[in-house]
């Protein structure tokens, strides 16, 4: 299973136009159906401000919104601890709604959809760490992939 976040699901709708890949929509629309992509009840909102169209696609498609729970709170407060982000002093990496998203992946053992850039070398100020680098902290450890691999990785043929 899948926890989509806002940067991947708004990559694959601006790159991958559903008029000219519709076989890619409908392998997404059985997927989201199934529960095996899911997302976090504020990555959806986040897409719903950039690509409205896109969350209207998605709630057709049956999306299983995660909502944010006390757990998923509290984990989401553990990692900001871990980025040594005091209070709302975020930088230019990861924001709250990252975190929540995050934590999301992490609580429910799911694989992170991502297209937030990887970066090879990490700046010493943690809190401008970006999803991928997050994820891959110790005491994190949470798997993650970018929405163009997770495709090639599937192996499917979109005709």
């Amino acid at each position: 299973m899948q926890v989509f976040d806002a940067s991947s699901m708004i990559y694959a709708w601006d790159n991958y136009p559903i008029e000219q890949f519709p076989g890619l929509w409908r392998w997404m629309a059985d997927r989201v159906a199934q529960g095996v992509i899911r997302m976090s009840e504020v990555a959806v909102e986040e897409v719903g401000h950039k690509v409205p169209e896109c969350v209207t696609w998605l709630r057709d498609a049956g999306l299983q919104k995660v909502p944010v729970t006390e757990a998923i709170l509290l984990e989401a407060f553990r990692i900001k601890g871990l980025l040594e982000i005091e209070e709302d002093k975020y930088g230019a990496g990861v924001d709250e709604n990252d975190l929540y998203i995050i934590a999301t992946a992490k609580l429910h053992g799911c694989e992170l959809v991502t297209d937030e850039a990887f970066q090879p070398s990490l700046s010493k100020l943690k809190r401008n760490w970006k999803i991928p680098a997050v994820c891959n902290m110790e005491g994190v450890q949470t798997p993650w992939i970018d929405f163009l691999d997770y495709i090639k990785r599937s192996q499917a043929v979109f005709g």
